[in-house]
């Protein structure tokens, strides 16, 4: 039995189903996908993790909502930098760790164009695989703008020692669960004893890659880590909607039930406009949890008025 599940008809069809919180897909790039295609196909609402801060503003109302980082934060000539899917403006290269607002090249400037346009989240680029990374003094500034401003900060980590860096700062959260050599015992008990957030994006890898995401989020989630459904949904051919590989690989991970329920459904970083809309499912749910990943991969957006419980 699902915790947040409850029997429902659904007035427009006379279905009968099963309402659960609104599902998050909480890693996209939207101006790389159809995001208005989502509410059909299962998704309520997004976190963009690199995009204009400029056009991400426009999705201010209506479905899906959009909670948004604004541009990666990075260094000059840092990841993702030159690639054919990131227009310059989705690119804020930092030089200096400044404190100071407006200062040209500053932490506290670029943090700050983030959070005026709106931003829910900072995203800063740690991918060392891709070249030059933000300094300990300038990621230490950018969390500590971000703090000033009420935002966490999330991390694309990447490349030897960047995992462990996003978790000495304090960064609240990685954009991917870690991919790399496998991380100690002690490492990962230390990110889930912290309250980092781990988003999964399980899907966008394969081979060894995809073992070792399986195998830290496993043991992340068994010390109480808070593990977050995304995608990264932009990148590489993944299915527009609640992606089914993507929750069976949650599951695989131990990720199961109630917990992957709520995988979907956290709101972070922003519950803004999501208690208006349900995510509906026709039919009961499963009784065999193995089927679980499928069934909620069939859920459809619907408003809340729209459902009426039949206990």
């Amino acid at each position: 039995m699902l915790t947040a599940a409850w029997p429902v008809r659904r007035h427009a069809t006379g279905e009968t189903g099963t309402a659960l919180p609104a599902f998050v897909d909480h890693h996209v790039h939207t101006h790389l996908i159809d995001t208005p295609a989502l509410p059909a196909r299962g998704i309520a609402a997004v976190v963009d993790l690199g995009g204009d801060p400029g056009h991400l503003a426009r999705f201010a109302s209506g479905l899906p909502r959009v909670a948004f980082a604004g541009a990666f934060l990075t260094v000059p000539a840092g990841y993702p930098t030159g690639r054919s899917w990131a227009p310059d403006a989705i690119v804020r290269r930092i030089s200096n760790p400044s404190p100071h607002p407006g200062e040209p090249g500053g932490a506290r400037t670029a943090v700050d164009a983030q959070a005026d346009a709106g931003a829910s989240v900072i995203k800063v680029a740690l991918n060392a695989d891709a070249g030059p990374v933000p300094s300990d003094e300038i990621l230490a500034a950018i969390i500590t703008a971000a703090a000033d401003r009420g935002l966490d900060v999330v991390a694309h980590a990447q490349g030897t020692g960047q995992v462990e860096r996003a978790i000495e700062a304090g960064v609240a959260a990685l954009a991917h669960a870690p991919f790399d050599d496998s991380l100690s015992r002690r490492l990962i008990a230390r990110a889930a004893d912290a309250g980092q957030i781990w988003i999964s994006t399980i899907d966008i890898h394969h081979g060894s890659a995809r073992a070792r995401t399986v195998a830290h989020l496993s043991a992340f989630a068994a010390r109480g880590g808070r593990v977050l459904y995304g995608t990264d949904l932009g990148n590489g051919p993944l299915p527009l909607g609640v992606n089914r590989r993507e929750l069976l690989a949650l599951q695989e991970a131990g990720i199961r039930g109630d917990a992957l329920v709520a995988s979907l459904t956290d709101a972070w970083p922003s519950r803004s406009g999501l208690d208006a809309v349900r995510s509906f499912i026709a039919g009961p749910a499963p009784t065999d949890p193995d089927d679980l990943a499928t069934w909620l991969s069939h859920a459809v957006v619907v408003p809340t008025e729209e459902l009426t419980r039949v206990d």
